[in-house]
């Protein structure tokens, strides 16, 4: 469960941003609720409808200078990608330009196991194909001690890049990166490919549109699977892109779009991240980068069918590894639920694939509501990413830990480092110290509504407006709505795997669909009061219209979030042993009817725990009460909680139990004594 957030946006500015912007009213209310106070606000952030010049970004000139140079005088270039697909896809952009201006060029783009950025191994590779100017996408800011060493073998080097600089840039003929301390170019989010594309338009003369033209798809791509920030420029970039690839002819995607089922489809921001950009990250993960190079690089329709299906068994690879680790976390979570209980999860397993940890890591922390570091161990290192969100910094607890690091890096939400040998269980304390010494009550996931809805909103031409806000994505999100209805009926739809809510809001009938939410864990009933945290949509079947409502989060309308999240951090810090204050006690405290009413709720075949204790809530019946009962049903063995889908399953019984003898109610009841 996610605590709710509802903006509301004052009507006033709303009104002045309807008007001034000629947008909805909705979309007004929306844009105020991200911070908009103004039209002038509104245009430098959703009406940028070029890209600057290219040569405004620091050592631009330069660097185009010496690559024009270098192909009049047939010199050997090498570009240096990464292995993800924001820089395969800056490895393309360059390399298909330079092979058309007729460069003897050719690529490098390291494999996983050699790591990021540029290293002493592929520099002598490189060397050894006579290159002499090298040119990098998408790294080299921090290559400090690689840049002098591609010097002392007589190579020369360009470095493009977008990562933050740090105290020494490294040696250069020319270092193009928005975030260098002197850059004073106006926009400074755009990915590698951007930074490629815009390098490409500066060879070209500083015009971008021949640029954009032939690599506005790539560059849109890459963009939106690098999550970077999806404003100003960029936010041109992918809408430019994504006209692009709904009318490609480039074989490569044409053949991952397929692979993707997105062919009869509009391809949106969403389908890029979730259908297009895996399968070229999967070659980087479970294979080689070559494969996802060459099929965006490739011209013949037949040949690129067969790399996409190479890469789309890769990125089935992927997932089942992914998959593979998370059951396996959520085996170790069953079998020691107190894991559960820390403040921070670490996990540490052995030979997961290094590929896909920082994913599940973001799943684990998406199921539990907390900060996740996972690890594991292959061939006697320890390596792990972790996932955070909120106030808690992954990068703060990395430095807090450090004494037990080899190595780390990462910012506040995600992060990489490598444990000590025999520092594993040290490691762990120190998260938890770090923890409990700067956020005495941890942060809890958010759920952001930029409106709540009312009757003269929920219109049509509202709802069709929002979609002048797209594209949707980082600093940009889809909008979310908080309403208030009726329920008047629930029916399940796909064998009940999803449920249709007939509904009451504002007057008007309308339908609220949740998906992966049976009816049976829909927690009302007929005739239900609700109120829903939702996104909106238009639906068109043969030719009518509707208002479409999928709902993120649905709850009874007398629903208390906050003693819910209070009682829940009440009861994770009991079970850690942590003091609380002495009237706490009694009232987490349940006695015997409480529980036999809980025991009685759980159907036969399981039900959520956060949903059972909706089903019987009640004013007597505080959650942490509810906890601390449920945890004394698993002590006594009369129930399971399944970790994976937080399901109580009832257990087989042949002796009668004593509630009072668990061990988490003889715990509570000494502290009520004291």
């Amino acid at each position: 469960m996610k605590i709710w957030n509802v903006s509301r946006p004052d009507r006033k500015i709303a009104n002045k941003l309807s008007f001034g912007c000629s947008i909805t009213p909705l979309a007004a209310s929306v844009l105020v609720s991200r911070g908009f106070t103004s039209p002038e606000d509104v245009t430098e952030k959703y009406n940028t409808d070029m890209l600057s010049d290219p040569f405004l970004i620091r050592d631009m000139k330069q660097a185009a200078d010496l690559i024009n140079t270098a192909i009049d005088e047939e010199q050997r270039i090498c570009i240096y990608g990464d292995y993800d697909c924001d820089g395969v896809a800056a490895t393309v952009i360059l390399c298909s330009y330079l092979s058309e201006c007729g460069a003897d060029v050719f690529s490098y783009i390291p494999e996983r196991t050699e790591g990021y950025g540029l290293n002493t191994a592929a520099i002598d590779e490189i060397f050894s194909r006579n290159t002499e100017l090298i040119i990098t996408v998408d790294n080299g800011i921090s290559a400090v001690d690689e840049a002098e060493y591609i010097y002392s073998k007589g190579m020369k080097l360009v470095i493009t890049d977008h990562h933050q600089q740090g105290d020494i840039l490294p040696r250069a003929e020319a270092i193009v990166d928005p975030h260098r301390r002197d850059c004073t170019s106006p926009f400074k989010f755009m990915c590698g490919a951007g930074i490629a594309l815009k390098l490409v338009a500066a060879l070209d003369g500083g015009d971008c549109t021949m640029a954009l033209e032939q690599f506005g798809d790539l560059a849109s791509i890459a963009t939106i699977a690098d999550v970077v920030n999806l404003s100003g420029e960029n936010r041109f970039l992918v809408s430019y892109g994504l006209e692009l690839i709904n009318n490609t002819d480039r074989p490569g995607l044409i053949e991952l779009i397929k692979k993707a089922g997105l062919s009869e489809k509009k391809i949106d921001s969403r389908s890029v991240a979730f259908g297009i950009a895996p399968r070229i990250n999967a070659a980087g993960r479970f294979g080689s980068p070559k494969l996802a190079f060459d099929l965006l690089m490739c011209e013949d329709q037949s040949k690129a069918e067969a790399l996409a299906d190479q890469l789309d068994m890769l990125n089935t690879q992927r997932k089942n590894a992914e998959n593979s680790i998370t059951d396996e976390i959520y085996r170790t979570f069953d079998e020691n639920p107190g894991l559960l209980r820390n403040r921070v999860i670490f996990v540490l397993g052995k030979n997961w694939h290094h590929g896909v940890i920082g994913i599940a890591a973001s799943r684990i922390m998406e199921r539990f509501g907390k900060p996740v570091f996972i690890a594991s161990e292959s061939d006697g290192e320890i390596r792990g990413s972790a996932r955070s969100f909120g106030e808690f910094s992954v990068f703060g607890s990395l430095t807090y830990a450090s004494e037990t690091l080899e190595k780390f890096g990462g910012h506040p939400a995600a992060g990489g480092f490598t444990i000590k040998s025999g520092m594993e269980e040290k490691f762990r304390e120190k998260l938890e110290e770090y923890g409990a010494a700067f956020h005495k009550i941890m942060p809890v996931p958010s759920l952001n509504a930029d409106a709540a809805l009312t009757s003269e909103l929920l219109t049509m031409e509202n709802v069709s407006g929002l979609s002048l806000l797209e594209p949707f994505g980082t600093d940009n999100e889809k909008p979310l709505f908080y309403i208030e209805g009726i329920a008047h009926n629930i029916k399940g739809l796909s064998g009940n795997k999803h449920s249709l809510i007939n509904s009451e809001i504002g007057g008007k009938n309308l339908e609220v669909l949740k998906f992966y939410t049976s009816p049976e864990d829909i927690p009302l009933k007929s005739g239900d009061l609700f109120m829903a945290v939702v996104s909106l949509g238009i639906n068109e079947f043969r030719g009518c219209k509707s208002i479409s409502m999928i709902a993120e989060d649905i709850l009874p309308i007398n629903f208390d979030q906050k003693k819910y999240f209070s009682a829940y951090s009440a009861f994770d810090a009991f079970m850690r042993s942590e003091e609380l204050p002495q009237t706490y006690y009694p009232v987490m405290l349940p006695n015997r009817n409480t529980a036999l009413k809980i025991y009685a709720v759980i159907p036969p075949d399981g039900i959520d725990a956060d949903k059972l204790y909706l089903r019987i809530m009640d004013e007597k019946l505080n959650y942490c009460r509810y906890c601390i009962a449920v945890e004394a049903f698993r002590e006594l063995g009369i129930i399971n909680i399944s970790s994976k889908d937080n399901k109580i399953y009832k257990l087989p019984v042949k002796e009668k139990k004593d509630f009072a003898s668990a061990a988490v109610i003889k715990k509570l009841s000494s502290m009520i004594r004291k």
